[in-house]
């Protein structure tokens, strides 16, 4: 079973919206807290957003006020909200979860998640 799915990921306008959605297996880990990372092409992954078991967050400087993470646990799902998209978030989306980590902050940083997604790709164009 694959431990997490993404998926909501499109081609946009300038200034457009999308929600992605990924669906983490009943059997996956989810350790302290789950994440939305992303990569441009030739760029190294970044963290996006991180949510932990209190539904404490925490985002990169770049995307707060615009991007909004959340966790439906009734469904087992983390959604990312994306609003005013800008050309620099174009990149693959990745979603991550299984890491132990007290502060949500240090979510944000790519090492130490045991689970990670397919991606899904986000192009934001004029």
């Amino acid at each position: 079973q694959v431990p997490l799915v993404e998926s909501g990921g499109d081609s946009v306008q300038i200034g457009g919206s999308l929600r992605l959605s990924c669906v983490v297996s009943e059997s996956t880990n989810v350790g302290d807290c789950m994440g939305w990372f992303r990569q441009a092409p030739g760029k190294e992954r970044e963290g996006v957003a991180a949510i932990n078991k209190d539904g404490q967050t925490s985002y990169r400087d770049s995307v707060k006020g615009r991007f909004t993470i959340s966790q439906d646990n009734g469904n087992n799902t983390l959604y990312l909200e994306m609003n005013s998209l800008k050309s620099e978030d174009t990149g693959v989306y990745y979603c991550a979860a299984g890491k132990e980590s007290y502060w949500v902050g240090y979510c944000l940083a790519a090492h130490g998640f045991k689970s990670w997604g397919q991606g899904t790709q986000v192009t934001v164009s004029s």
